[in-house]
């Protein structure tokens, strides 16, 4: 194969999308050092009323009124009634006339290779290949463990999945069968890598004697942190609490200044790039279940406590692990000590419930991408040649 051209393309509509793209173009530079890598946000290709409209609409939906987005969410999932959906053809529209110099990028800068880790790259660039104004192969990574109507963008070459319920999925929109692997979701290259606990308890100043829960705020420390916090305090088994505030550094100064009763241990920290480690000496993580935050903790072995999930993609994906017995799901914070409590006390539930979350995880499921889109590249490279 002679040295590829590659783009990574997502766009920044919250953090996962972008966290996936990297975990690609990691993966790719292990496997093929020599080849052309490009990892670039689409947003960033484009004016600042669209950037705001597409991203940070998103991010105002998802903190103020969240359930609107899970309706929006289900509503896009369904096939217009008279077959003919004029929202996508209007959506497309307004897509390529925002996207110009995105599109000419594409055209003026040709690659031999794209990977989508959102869909709105992958429908641009479907479009313009049904209009024969691009020829390179595309291939698409979803980024939750339910696929959804708008990650279908044909022609793509190849769906990356979570699950075979996902692959499935899309095939039901039309997807041939032969296209659409289950590799999991793309995370850090780093998960694969298998650590020593004693070492990381060491290094992160733990003992490990006892439980050790992770509460997980998300890279902005946003959402009801302390309460959360309170609410992990209030369980009567000793335990030791790790939170993590992100760069959110009033919420930090709040949670330090909680008093920690004396039958456990707190450890509040900010911004951290060794969230790995924590999850690898984790036996529970407290957390929003989003896509790549969910795949991390399943690919080191922790059990899940589902918080405040959004309504759509967020309340499948704890569909998927209450089904698959790797978490808990709290409904109302006010009962989190309550539901925890118990399952601290029963060692061998805990334990199952982490042995669950083992065998869900895909921790090479970045390389798993790579290397399947790779095989799509050599076939593409041996076409042309003959």
């Amino acid at each position: 194969m002679t040295t590829p051209r590659i783009l990574v393309l997502s766009a920044s509509v919250g953090a996962g999308h972008m966290r996936a793209a990297q975990a690609v173009e990691l993966a790719l530079r292990q496997v093929v050092p020599d080849a052309t890598v490009k990892n670039i946000d689409i947003l960033t290709l484009t004016n600042s009323a669209f950037r705001r409209l597409y991203g940070k609409a998103y991010l105002d939906l998802v903190n103020k009124v969240p359930h609107v987005l899970g309706y929006f969410y289900d509503i896009l999932d369904q096939p217009s009634r008279s077959g003919q959906n004029r929202g996508d053809k209007l959506r497309l529209m307004v897509e390529k006339l925002n996207l110009k110099t995105f599109t000419r990028m594409l055209q003026e800068e040709p690659c031999d290779l794209v990977i989508n880790t959102h869909f709105l790259p992958a429908e641009i660039i479907a479009a313009l290949r049904r209009d024969g104004k691009l020829n390179v192969p595309q291939v698409t990574a979803t980024t939750d463990f339910e696929t959804h109507r708008l990650w279908v963008n044909q022609p793509c070459d190849r769906y990356f999945t979570a699950t075979e319920e996902g692959s499935m999925y899309l095939q039901s929109w039309g997807v041939p069968a032969g296209t659409t692997f289950a590799t999991g979701i793309p995370i850090h290259p780093i998960f694969c890598e298998m650590k020593d606990r004693a070492t990381l308890l060491q290094r992160h100043g733990l003992i490990g004697d006892r439980p050790i829960v992770l509460q997980m705020a998300g890279g902005f420390g946003v959402g009801p942190i302390e309460k959360i916090y309170r609410a992990i305090l209030d369980v009567e088994r000793p335990l030791e609490a790790i939170v993590v505030a992100g760069r959110n550094e009033v919420v930090r100064a709040q949670l330090e200044a909680v008093p920690c009763p004396p039958r456990h241990r707190t450890h509040v920290i900010g911004f951290t790039d060794q969230i790995d480690e924590l999850m690898a000496v984790a036996d529970l993580v407290v957390s929003k279940p989003g896509g790549l935050t969910t795949s991390e903790v399943l690919a080191r072995g922790a059990g899940m406590v589902i918080v405040n999930p959004i309504p759509g993609q967020e309340s499948r994906n704890s569909d998927f692990l209450l089904e698959n017995g790797a978490a808990i799901k709290i409904n109302n914070l006010a009962t989190l000590g309550h539901k925890l409590a118990p399952l601290l006390e029963q060692p061998e539930r805990l334990a199952q419930l982490k042995t669950n979350a083992r065998r869900l995880g895909r921790p090479r499921a970045a390389f798993d991408v790579v290397e399947r889109s790779l095989e799509l590249l050599r076939k593409s490279q041996a076409q042309t040649a003959d």
